[in-house]
């Protein structure tokens, strides 16, 4: 191999049938994790500390720097950190190696540096400046993980909640059965009084109060970030000024929690379909992965906790192709958006033969090329066979970061034909490329059963309800 050649792009066997610059970051990883291990050159410390004083630890085999690869360590590094930040998530990275290879880490995270926007992103999340600090490796902080399990309380009775953008869905769960269940509408997206989103969501609670004879609990689901009970960052309520955001959206649910008296959790919907996933199979160790207008995710450890980690793989790289689209909020290139949602159609689309009018949302242009799908076109075909490749590739690289054993996919994109596309072409790749890998993942989509369960059921089992002592 030539020193120019990058040992991360690798080509793949099955190639992506309307992206043949795909190179997936599975391969890469492996490709370069070999080529270390033939000759144990280093290894680069990183601790990535979180809310709470949480700190998730990790060790990176690299090329000692100097080697005729050091592009290839510095990229692997950064995308590996990276992906760390979007699955765990942290408001510091601490590395402990050598400066050559850890500064360019450091200069990609300040203000105009490559990675400005995971910085900021983080920043507000976790409410204090983003640092990436370069330390020995006795510097470095312990692992420190969140021992607190979280979800599947069916005890009392209890409401259920889950925010969506067009509605929101409401249960009232009477010792693990759902005695009332409703959506209501909403448009919480365009509306800027933050009194608006407060008065729904709590004449929504007292809707299913009055279908029990008390509440013991309140547990919600929701699309964004949310640490330890506060609005960090969610869409839902991009119109609110940012003062009456941080005054009034940010504390929402604690106040709700003062009002009710009551335990009350609310965390990212992601998390919560990986506990549905988990209620309704009866089974730990899953990740859940939804493709709808994003990719949306979260994971339940073997315990069967919730870790409290961001686990937004939007934004987490999966292809490593030097000319794969940016995405257009992050602007970085090959990250999980582009690849498992709507915006991955519409990214396809074209090179399939399709043309869209301007003002057609994405919405619109999925449910158009899904129409077209179920009715057999190859064209349509093809662009979930393309989207089912990225999975396949997608899973055993999202494992080298999550101990999972079962994955559960669902979404609009997983729909009708395209969706069973999907999941027939992850399974190839998965059999041909990586067969050691294969039989250790089960795949879920959601059944009858999964669907009984639902979003708001099982975000009603979040709080636990600590009883008084006789």
């Amino acid at each position: 191999m030539t020193t120019t050649q990058s040992l991360l792009e690798v080509r793949p066997r099955i190639a992506a049938p309307l992206d043949p610059g795909f190179r997936p970051a599975a391969l890469g990883n492996r490709a370069y994790r070999k080529a270390v291990a033939a000759v144990t050159e280093t290894s680069i410390g990183v601790a990535v500390e979180r809310n709470n004083g949480l700190v998730a630890r990790y060790d990176v085999d690299v090329f000692a720097p100097g080697s005729a690869h050091d592009a290839d360590t510095v990229r692997f590094l950064e995308r590996t950190i990276k992906f760390l930040l979007w699955s765990i998530g942290g408001w510091k990275v601490w590395l402990a190696g050598p400066e050559p290879l850890c500064a360019p880490i450091r200069d990609a995270y300040r203000a105009g540096g490559a990675r400005a926007f995971d910085a900021e992103l983080m920043a507000r999340v976790y409410g204090r400046p983003f640092e990436v600090a370069i330390v020995p490796r006795e510097k470095l902080p312990a692992e420190k993980a969140s021992k607190s399990a979280v979800g599947g309380h069916l005890d009392g009775c209890r409401i259920g909640f889950d925010l969506g953008a067009s509605d929101y869905k409401l249960a009232a769960v009477v010792d693990g059965n759902a005695v009332f269940s409703t959506e209501i509408p909403w448009d919480p997206k365009t509306e800027p009084d933050p009194a608006y989103h407060c008065a729904k969501i709590n004449a929504g609670l007292k809707l299913a109060a009055s279908h029990m004879p008390r509440v013991d609990a309140i547990g919600g689901s929701s699309a964004g970030i949310y640490i330890d009970n506060k609005v960090m960052v969610a869409s839902l309520f991009r119109a609110v000024p940012l003062e009456q955001f941080e005054s009034v959206v940010k504390p929402m649910f604690l106040n709700l929690q003062r009002e009710w008296g009551v335990p009350l959790v609310v965390i990212n919907d992601g998390d919560v379909t990986a506990l549905a996933g988990a209620m309704s199979l009866g089974k730990n160790a899953m990740l859940g992965v939804a493709m709808g207008s994003s990719e949306a995710a979260g994971f339940m450890d073997r315990a069967g906790s919730l870790p409290g980690w961001l686990t937004e793989l939007a934004f987490a790289p999966v292809d490593y192709n030097p000319a794969a689209p940016p995405d257009e909020w992050s602007g970085d290139c090959g990250v999980g958006a582009l690849y498992f949602s709507q915006q991955a159609v519409n990214k396809l689309a074209p090179t399939a033969g399709f043309g869209f009018p301007k003002e057609m949302g994405l919405p619109e242009r999925l449910k158009e090329v899904q129409k077209k799908a179920d009715s057999g076109d190859a064209n349509a075909l093809r662009i979930f066979e393309t989207i089912g490749v990225y999975l396949g590739y997608a899973i055993p690289h999202y494992h080298d970061f999550y101990d999972f054993e079962n994955m559960l996919i669902l979404g609009r994109v997983t729909s009708g034909a395209g969706g069973e596309v999907i999941m027939k072409k992850a399974c190839e790749v998965l059999a041909k490329e990586f067969p050691d890998f294969a039989s250790k993942v089960a795949l879920h989509v959601p059944d009858e059963k999964g669907r009984r369960v639902g979003q708001a059921v099982a975000a009603a089992s979040l709080p636990e309800i600590k009883r008084g002592q006789p």
